[in-house]
């Protein structure tokens, strides 16, 4: 069975470390632990004190100073991992944890997993060719020599960086070397360890080299592991769930995160507030637990979503491509908008049938949506978005007419606005739908909101947000006071409905009551 030893890097707070240690090693587990420098003596007292009757802690044989960005904190791994290996014959696994990680799985939950996934799991991505550093200097964390903290003397390091540009001191990376990049929180098997700790032993020159690197502590093991291991034998992911907030900072969690840690496919969590004290007992109990665990790892999805609310643009004036592009002054768009998209979908299929208008669906919102080839831009709906107006006006010379339905998802407001901006005549119809608590669950699991395994809790949180959204889109157009706008509703009868659409189409109410008249319009 697998055992772990967890590599725990940590600055503060002994008692909450102490409690850590225990935690862990009451599983059968190990830890090795590295306290900074920085911090107090009678905090390392306190913290060696706690634990000294316990066999399966060890600390690092040296205590680093540790700085964001530098060496330091690879070095202090290095000294945490060794005296890991040394102390723990049996450990068969070796994990990086920081002292605000938590265990969101049962112990036994973690030892199946990595019994049954024979994989080194570390982030390594290429250096060069991924898209892992999103801002700030990248090649030059490599050529350049970084002596100074940038945190500590920015001057200094600036100053540092501007000469060597200045001069052109660049230097080679190892030429063996193939640079990765990635989160520093893995999990390593024991052959790969030992194998590192010999490449440290033997690469002085990778040592020197990493060692003035910025910010090591991203690439030097995701480098290392890539090159000591088969591509194979590596999982390129972490196993502990971390994500940042739209400002680039990491997300803390907090009491009511339980239900969403507990759900997804790690094993661990980064960071953990130190006043989440239920949220700590809970996930403690979990730890301890023989539960059954059910996957649904929408985390992701659904922060996204909950804090880009109220944070999304708005644009109502044309960009500088689409003000020298029209649809023609004697064009007319139809725009059908309905949250429901197969009801919207059912509504233009029979005015396809009664009259001689050109339909088409969501073509805005679904990249399969039937449309004929204009020489591959109708395959990319990024392309169809960025150039509407353009692309629309070869919809309208294609099929040699003047006048064409599409559908718009109200979310899409903008480009509501966009169309009646132009010197085109622009009608909108909205389709007033009931929405029940069974289509709003399924709306959530089609939008990668909510999964199978979502508890329902987490469910019974989402419903209200998401059908308040839903509402507020409506309330938008409403407010937008469209000219030429009319509503029908699934409240209303055929006859009520008829006249409504009767006018958006220029139709007579015989054709628009026969349009309206399939029974299962607004089925679910």
């Amino acid at each position: 069975m697998a055992r772990v030893a967890y590599i725990l890097l940590c600055h503060k707070d002994p008692e909450a470390i102490i409690s850590q240690a225990k935690r862990l090693t009451k599983a059968g587990d190990y830890i090795s632990i590295h306290f900074d420098k920085r911090a107090g003596r009678e905090a390392f007292k306190t913290l060696k004190a706690g634990l000294k009757d316990n066999p399966n802690v060890v600390f690092a044989a040296k205590r680093i100073k540790c700085g964001w960005g530098e060496w330091s904190l690879v070095e202090a791994t290095i000294h945490a991992v060794k005296a890991a290996e040394a102390a723990f014959p049996r450990a068969t696994h070796f994990y990086m944890l920081s002292g605000d990680c938590m265990a969101i799985k049962p112990a036994k939950y973690i030892h199946q997993f990595l019994d049954s996934n024979d994989f080194d799991y570390i982030e390594s991505f290429d250096f060069f060719e991924s898209n892992w550093i999103k801002t700030g200097i990248k090649e030059e964390r490599l050529i350049y020599r970084h002596y100074f903290n940038e945190r500590e003397n920015k001057w200094l390091f600036y100053q540092s960086f501007w000469l060597q540009r200045h001069l052109g001191w660049k230097r080679e990376i190892p030429a063996d070397l193939k640079i990765m990049i990635g989160s520093q929180w893995w999990c390593l098997r024991r052959d790969t360890i030992e194998k590192i700790l010999q490449f440290i032993r033997t690469r002085k020159d990778a040592i020197k080299f990493f060692s003035t690197t910025w910010i090591p502590d991203e690439t030097f093991f995701q480098t290392v592991v890539r090159h000591l291991i088969s591509r194979d034998e590596i999982k390129s992911r972490t196993l502990t769930f971390l994500m940042f907030t739209d400002y680039g900072m990491p997300q803390v969690f907090y009491n009511d995160h339980y239900d969403l840690l507990r759900s997804q496919d790690y094993l661990f969590a980064r960071k953990i507030s130190p006043e989440a004290k239920e949220l700590k007992q809970k996930l403690g109990v979990l730890f301890a637990s023989d539960d059954e665990i059910d996957i649904s790892n929408e985390g992701r999805t659904l922060f996204s979503f909950l804090t880009s609310r109220g944070r999304v643009g708005k644009r109502f004036a044309q960009r500088f491509w689409e003000s020298e592009s029209s649809l023609g002054r004697n064009r007319e768009l139809y725009i059908v908008t309905c949250k429901k998209w197969h009801v919207a979908k059912r509504l233009i299929s029979q005015i396809r049938d009664k009259t001689d208008l050109i339909c088409l669906d969501y073509l805005f919102n679904e990249k399969a949506c039937p449309l004929p080839d204009l020489g591959g831009i109708e395959k990319s709906l990024t392309k169809r978005t960025r150039h509407r107006r353009a692309w629309m006006r070869m919809l309208f010379d294609y099929f040699n007419t003047n006048k064409i339905i599409i559908c718009v998802d109200p979310a899409n407001i903008d480009f509501i606005h966009d169309f009646y901006a132009d010197r085109a005549r622009t009608r909108l119809l909205e389709i007033e739908c009931n929405f029940s608590r069974d289509y709003l669950v399924g709306h959530t699991m089609r939008t990668g909101l909510t999964g199978e395994q979502t508890p329902q809790s987490a469910i019974d949180l989402l419903i209200p947000t998401v059908h308040a959204d839903i509402n507020e889109e409506m309330d938008e157009i409403r407010d937008a006071n469209f000219t030429r706008y009319s509503r029908i509703s699934e409240n209303k009868s055929i006859k009520e409905n008829a006249q409504p659409l009767a006018e958006f189409l220029d139709i007579d109410l015989e054709t628009a009551d026969d349009i309206l008249s399939i029974h299962y319009l607004y089925s679910d």
